[in-house]
């Protein structure tokens, strides 16, 4: 009785290597809140972006451009081919059609700086608007929060002192946080205090130079 030791063409590496492996990782859904925070910035980015000009989005489209590193290839590769030929010996018979200081290429350059200038900051003016009325909506967020919290507290510490079963304690924290922080005093506090750290500076300063 002979055995069969030839292996099984399946199982050799040629075959075996040539299965596709598929790496089927489980996500799992997100959370409906998350869902609904992320379709809330999506919605106010599109907000921002319907009311811009068709003029200012090809400007800004054109600033793009100027923060890409081909650009500035694209300017130096300019320069060389305008000073070369002007700064080679007249000997090889290349025409020269400026003498240094090469007063056009300047002129060039500071034109083309005066535009990407005001490119750049015709778009960061947008952004600017844009990042300050995010910052509003933090804050209003923010102390709306706050709000709610201090209610939360309020509710929580009437709750516990109907309920019996609960020994009736005073707790000075929980009184403060009934109250909503008064955001005008935060502030107040905060610049009273930084005028008082930059006196301190200033008088060390002068004390040691004396």
């Amino acid at each position: 009785m002979q055995t069969n030791n030839q292996p099984n063409a399946s199982d050799s590496p040629q075959v075996s290597s040539q299965i596709p492996r598929q790496n089927i990782l489980p996500t799992a859904p997100l959370p409906e809140s998350i869902s609904q925070n992320i379709e809330t910035i999506i919605a106010l980015h599109r907000r921002s972006e319907k009311n811009v000009p068709q003029h200012q989005r090809i400007v800004e489209a054109v600033t793009v451009f100027f923060g890409r590193p081909v650009f500035l290839y694209s300017i130096l590769l300019a320069i060389i081919l305008w000073v070369t030929p002007n700064v080679l010996p007249r000997r090889l018979g290349v025409p020269k059609f400026e003498e240094f200081p090469f007063p056009w290429l300047q002129f060039s350059l500071t034109a083309g700086s005066l535009l990407v200038t005001t490119g750049v900051l015709i778009k960061q003016e947008r952004q600017e608007k844009l990042a300050e009325q995010r910052a509003q909506l933090s804050l209003q967020l923010n102390l709306l929060s706050e709000q709610k919290i201090a209610k939360i507290i309020s509710l929580l510490e009437e709750l516990r002192q109907d309920i019996p079963n609960v020994k009736n304690r005073s707790d000075p924290e929980a009184e403060i946080m009934k109250s909503p922080t008064d955001a005008h005093a935060i502030v107040d506090l905060l610049e009273e205090t930084l005028a008082s750290e930059l006196a301190n500076l200033s008088q060390e300063e002068t004390s040691i130079e004396e």
